[in-house]
């Protein structure tokens, strides 16, 4: 077990993100961007930055990684849940999903899959794709909303709303928590997935969504 969690090494270089004391962990905001920033450069090039306009949605998001319990009641932030990150085409969404798991070695990993990729698979395999994605597993769906309907012998198939839906059973069972990424909104998922899986959606997931403004970065 890593006793250390908050110290995280990159190369030849150490970057310290809160303070220990006792068993407990306090974090350190900045630190927490500047190693997130550096990281970022690493995983996605040296033209990575962290933009001031985007701290905010930042900053409710590390609170959830890190389970500040306190600070996740205050932003109204269920802990328990998952995360549906929204936002306008290259805002980041997918960059940071990828990032924040690295802010919490400590903890278990989702595993990012476009939404895309699944229903693929589903189109060649069938129904045994929303079963392996639906039962099991940890999860953040990128790209939720723009995929295409699922078809399979013949039969079309909503299929990440089937996912959904079993993920949504998974949750009540196993607090099995779920994340996604989605270029719509709510009104636009609704008509995607209809009124039953949007009213599920709300119970599995933490909205946090950037401005409607928000900026293209990859352009």
């Amino acid at each position: 077990m890593n006793n250390t969690p908050h110290i995280i090494q990159e190369g030849s270089v150490q970057y310290q993100i809160g303070n220990q004391k006792g068993n407990q962990i306090i974090y350190d905001f900045p630190k927490m961007l500047i190693y997130l920033e550096a990281k970022g450069k690493l995983l996605f090039g040296r033209n990575f930055k962290i933009y001031p306009e985007d701290e905010i949605i930042l900053y409710k998001l590390c609170i959830y990684f890190i389970r500040d319990i306190e600070t996740c009641k205050k932003l109204e932030i269920d802990p328990n849940k998952g995360i549906l990150l929204s936002g306008p085409v290259g805002c980041g969404k997918t960059s940071l999903m990828k990032l924040l798991p690295f802010i919490v070695p400590h903890q278990n990993q989702h595993s990012l899959i476009p939404a895309r990729n699944i229903t693929f698979s589903f189109n060649k395999n069938g129904y045994k794709i929303i079963e392996d994605y639906g039962n099991n597993g940890f999860y953040c769906f990128d790209d939720l909303g723009v995929e295409t309907t699922g078809r399979h012998f013949g039969k079309d198939c909503n299929v990440m709303g089937e996912i959904l839906l079993s993920r949504y059973d998974l949750f009540l069972k196993r607090k099995l928590r779920t994340h996604a990424t989605t270029n719509l909104n709510a009104q636009e998922l609704e008509n995607r997935y209809g009124i039953r899986v949007r009213s599920r959606m709300r119970e599995l997931f933490n909205l946090v969504a950037f401005e409607k403004e928000s900026i293209d970065k990859r352009v």
